[in-house]
């Protein structure tokens, strides 16, 4: 039914959901200072906003994308996008820093309806020769939300009040919904009729929860461990317990029998969890090593995000007229120098190598993103394209829960619970060091996996 749907209009459609979900997920973490002055909020609950968003959308995307391939992708992308505006629209009202929490993991579950199904639409729309292109400029929108969430966030806090964020997101919503019924006529689902897998997809939200609620508080002592190992435990249970169910909500022989199609999403899980924590530790070295204020950090840091923005689109047309996975692999590569020139940092760098780094990992990942997509989604059945899409949305999830486990560990072992503070700084930059090698051997160990592909 592709023929008849404008792929201009699916572009626009996909391209307004991919910026408004990080766009609010960037701009919340700008206003969660004012937030806890509020509610006098502990910097736990703080972080719940966040994680709970994180939390929501990794229990989720798996079963989303399922739901799509069954009942149609145009339905759930819908009823998720009416799902996260709700929710905003709820949390502009908030009366305490529980609810936040609360409808945060709500408007998580409306995210994932949203991004588990936007890349099988647009595979859906778009034939082979103009999938790379239409992918590189879906892709430039989620940048272009991260760019622009801290700047106008940012000025929003500081004019109207936090609540003023998620006053904005109800037009937003409105508009992204109303266009998705004007424009979005195709209907997708391949699937139509197969029974839905709830056993499997509770096994895997435990699991989720457990590993995701360990990983994230690896330095509070022995029960955190055994939760992470227990959830780790879980989805091994899910995988065996799927490739014994007749209608999987994860057909496991995609990734026993299409090495393609595993080796794709090892390698997107090993490139967020080697290049998420860089901002985390580049945006503290800058502040506490650098003696910047945070605009002045936030204005260097997101200049990685504005590179992959611009970059991505004309990345995804390179993987149209070469191979998409060699085209990956290069941008691993570049991931793997960046992260290497990380490393060296030390107190007295310039900035310039801040930047470099930054430039290094922008032009690094514009390259690896869209085209792996278009591998991912180019390697299997239409029907199976939800369960994909909605994989390799929690190939990143897991992969940014793997890098901040990496740092949580390392800052336990070389910091010791010390706060950063000037006497602390050597072991700060040790703690940056290893945690920047760690990510760059994780880099070249994707590297193989996507050179494992390409011969196919």
């Amino acid at each position: 039914m592709s023929q008849h749907v404008s792929r201009a209009a699916t572009l626009i459609v996909v391209c307004t959901a991919h910026f408004l979900m990080p766009f609010m997920m960037s701009a919340v973490g700008v206003a969660l200072p004012s937030i806890g002055r509020d509610f006098n909020a502990s910097a736990m609950q703080l972080g719940l906003v966040e994680t709970t968003y994180v939390l929501s959308a990794s229990i989720f995307l798996l079963a989303m994308g399922r739901m799509g391939d069954i009942h149609g992708r145009r339905k759930v992308f819908q009823y998720g996008i009416v799902a996260f505006t709700l929710a905003g629209g709820l949390l502009s009202q908030a009366w305490s820093i529980e609810s936040m929490i609360v409808m945060r993991f709500l408007q998580g579950m409306g995210g994932s309806m949203v991004m588990a199904t936007t890349f099988a639409i647009v595979v859906s729309v778009f034939p082979p020769e103009e999938r790379g292109k239409a992918l590189g400029i879906a892709v430039a929108s989620v940048y272009a939300g991260i760019s622009c969430g801290p700047f106008i966030g940012g000025a929003l806090v500081t004019a109207f009040g936090w609540r003023s964020i998620f006053y904005i997101a109800v037009p937003l919503g409105a508009i992204t919904f109303a266009t998705s019924c004007a424009k979005l006529r195709g209907e997708w689902a391949e699937s139509r009729g197969e029974p839905f897998d709830w056993r499997g997809s509770l096994v895997y939200a435990a699991a989720i929860l457990m590993l995701i609620t360990g990983a994230s508080n690896l330095d509070q002592g022995v029960w955190a461990w055994a939760l992470t190992m227990a959830g780790t435990a879980g989805l091994v249970h899910f995988l065996i317990l799927e490739s014994r169910t007749e209608y999987p909500v994860l057909n496991v022989n995609l990734l026993r029998d299409n090495r393609v199609f595993a080796f794709s999403n090892l390698a997107a899980l090993l490139n967020y969890a080697a290049t998420f924590g860089v901002t985390f530790f580049l945006s503290l070295y800058l502040q506490f090593v650098k003696g910047l204020n945070p605009r002045e950090a936030g204005t260097i840091l997101i200049l990685q995000p504005i590179i992959q923005a611009v970059f991505s689109p004309l990345c995804g047309r390179l993987a149209d007229r070469f191979s998409a996975a060699t085209v990956a692999t290069v941008g691993m590569g570049l991931c793997a120098t960046g992260l290497g020139i990380a490393a060296t940092i030390n107190a007295t760098s310039p900035i310039t190598l801040v930047l470099g780094t930054l430039v290094t990992l922008g032009f690094g990942f514009a390259l690896f993103s869209s085209p792996n997509i278009s591998v991912i989604m180019g390697s299997i059945p239409t029907r199976y394209l939800g369960v994909a899409s909605g994989l390799n949305s929690t190939m990143r999830t897991l992969g940014m829960m793997a890098s901040m486990t990496v740092i949580t560990i390392i800052f336990s072992v070389f910091m010791g619970g010390q706060a950063i503070t000037p006497q602390t700084h050597g072991q700060f930059l040790d703690s940056m060091r290893t945690a920047l090698l760690t990510f760059s051997v994780l880099c070249i160990i994707g590297i193989f996996f996507s050179l494992g592909r390409i011969r196919k």
